[in-house]
């Protein structure tokens, strides 16, 4: 096998993701955001498309390119997606306890699928003493701010980065953002969700008024709102939004990446 590198081409590993309906991996495609490894630069036969927590591994199964770490990577956890079971097989031998197998839930991808009337309505509900609004700079800063907020717009590098590839929308409570929807990733065409809501306003229904309103705004601009769910909290809060359930695939949480 050849040397691991950065591929500057990545339409080069293109081939080995087609099929693979993954927003973070048309992102790395794309050259939008992410970056894309392979053991060669011209006609890789393995790839892994990194962006933010999250690595796809696919094409032939490479124990040197599911080992790799590049060194721009400073971070100590990853989520490892492998592309089939012989992936997932070389993930468990490579980083055996550090590898914890988890199931997410991944959405179909349709068109025209939300009720903009119940949207809106959503929205509408918001309870008394909070207040609804879309991401500017100011909020972008304040959420990179704390620990819960962060991933809300930690994968771009600045605002005017996230001002074109991404949109958001918080919830205040004061001065204070409380609960908020926005982009963890952008492609052309749209963005991957997330969702979040600080653990003492939880459970008054903030998240799905601000998913309702993130949905609304992505549709106005033409965009599609993707979405994946982690656990199955989150899968009934993007069926309650208008997804639909696809199916269940295993990925690996790595700790001391």
């Amino acid at each position: 096998m050849g040397k691991i590198r950065k591929l500057e081409k990545t339409e080069a590993a293109a081939p080995l993701f087609a099929g693979w309906q993954e927003t973070m991996i048309d992102s790395c495609l794309q050259g939008v955001m992410g970056e894309i490894y392979a053991d060669a630069a011209e006609t890789p036969g393995s790839a892994m498309a990194m962006l933010g927590d999250f690595c796809f591994l696919a094409g032939r199964p490479s124990r040197e390119l599911a080992a790799y770490k590049p060194a721009s990577c400073k971070r100590n956890f990853m989520i490892m997606v492998p592309r089939d079971e012989a992936w997932a097989a070389l993930i468990e031998q490579v980083y055996g306890e550090k590898a914890r197998q988890v199931t997410r839930y991944a959405i179909r991808k349709e068109e025209r699928i939300w009720d903009e009337t119940r949207l809106r309505e959503a929205v509408d509900g918001l309870p008394e003493g909070y207040e609804l609004r879309m991401i500017e700079e100011g909020l972008y800063r304040q959420c990179k701010e704390a620990d819960w907020s962060r991933d809300l717009v930690a994968q771009y590098e600045n605002y005017e980065q996230y001002e074109k590839w991404g949109m958001g929308a918080v919830i205040l409570r004061g001065q204070e953002i409380v609960a908020g929807a926005s982009s963890y990733s952008g492609y052309i065409g749209g963005i991957e969700i997330e969702i979040d809501t600080r653990e003492d306003h939880r459970r008054k229904g903030l998240a799905y008024i601000c998913g309702a309103r993130l949905i609304l705004e992505c549709l106005a601009r033409g965009w599609y709102p993707s979405w994946d769910a982690q656990n199955p909290a989150s899968m009934a809060l993007a069926e309650k939004l208008g997804y639909h359930f696809d199916h269940a695939y295993t990925a690996y949480e790595i700790r001391g990446y």
